[in-house]
């Protein structure tokens, strides 16, 4: 499949080893900086392949399949160029775009082509969340009631959004209540000094009371860490580190309620394959190559709304928003990279 890719820094040349594994033709790969191309080079796109401009390249080269690993302002611009150019597949990192205007924007394009679109929410695929959603949807934990998150200061929009889908993933709900308490203080982005991610805490909460909490706030500044919790036990996570420790009440035990917090329990420690970036990218793009089992962008639509309900919350002091009774701005326009 002929196979363009917008966007040469550190994420787009990850999805260069993607293509690469799956034998995807490169026609094309831009970026506008000197520096990203000289990299690319060095990692063995050959230099006539190189533009300056993306969106010149998705008209030359009318390509298949268009890989967007650009910052997010570009997304909507570079997914509807892609749609009208007639490409069969795009694959778009997230956050999607920098509002919901801009993701209605790329869905009625993409639509309109019948061209597949995925964001690269990549939770589905990933064994620290397939094997965890086995273990907290057995009888023996007694079904999922609430995840914990504990963070470094990785941003709420580049990487905590991750978790917004990881939620949806592990209780197949989706969240309809949102709070937000952002950090005071900001951190200069490593993606340019026009770009704000601002650090916090978010909770969210499905309809059926299933809950989600995570903080990643700027003073904290190492580890991703994530605790899941039951009638019957607690999963914990070091996603990092690739260990797993799972705390199941003994057997005889489980028909005590839920204040009975200290009976005797049982232990198991498990290593599964610790977080990285490639092998889950591979895998959504081998899904969306199927058509099968994607993350959409009806998905890469519902976790932005989950982050300007995030915004709305924190500005209006962590109030809950409730996204059946909310009407969310979807014109507004926020600085994620």
């Amino acid at each position: 499949m002929k196979t363009v890719l917008a966007g040469l820094g550190r994420m787009g040349l990850r999805h260069y080893e993607v293509l690469r594994s799956l034998d995807l033709e490169l026609i094309g790969a831009a970026d506008p900086f000197e520096q990203a191309r000289d990299n690319a080079v060095e990692a063995g796109i050959l230099k006539h392949l190189l533009f300056e401009d993306a969106l010149k390249m998705i008209e030359e080269t009318g390509p298949e399949c268009v890989i967007v690993a650009t910052t997010a302002p570009y997304h909507c611009e570079l997914v509807c160029a892609a749609a009208k150019a007639g490409a069969r597949v795009v694959m778009c990192e997230k956050p999607m775009a920098v509002s919901l205007a801009e993701c209605d924007k790329m869905l009625k394009a993409c639509k309109a082509s019948g061209t597949r679109l995925a964001v690269n929410h990549q939770m589905r695929f990933m064994e620290q969340y397939t094997w965890a959603k086995k273990i907290v949807s057995g009888e023996a934990f007694g079904g999922l009631s609430g995840i914990s998150a504990m963070f470094g200061n990785f941003g709420l929009a580049m990487n905590g959004s991750h978790y917004f889908e990881m939620f949806r993933y592990m209780t197949d709900e989706t969240p309809v209540k949102v709070s937000a308490w952002f950090s005071r203080d900001t951190v200069p982005n490593p993606r340019g000094e026009q770009f704000v991610d601002h650090g916090g805490s978010v909770r969210l909460e499905t309809a059926s009371g299933k809950r989600f909490y995570m903080d990643a706030s700027t003073d904290q500044g190492h580890g991703m860490f994530v605790s899941y919790a039951g009638p019957n036990g607690r999963l914990d996570i070091d996603e990092l580190a690739g260990h797993a420790r799972l705390v199941l009440r003994e057997k005889q035990h489980r028909h005590q309620p839920t204040t009975r917090y200290g009976m005797p329990y049982e232990t198991t420690v498990k290593d599964i394959t610790p977080a990285d970036a490639v092998a889950p990218t591979r895998s959504v793009m081998e899904a969306l190559l199927k058509g099968e089992n994607y993350p959409d962008g009806e998905i890469g639509l519902m976790v932005l709304e989950l982050l300007v309900a995030a915004y709305l919350s924190h500005e209006q002091d962590g109030r809950t928003i409730d996204l059946r009774s909310t009407e969310l701005p979807r014109d507004r326009v926020f600085p994620w990279a």
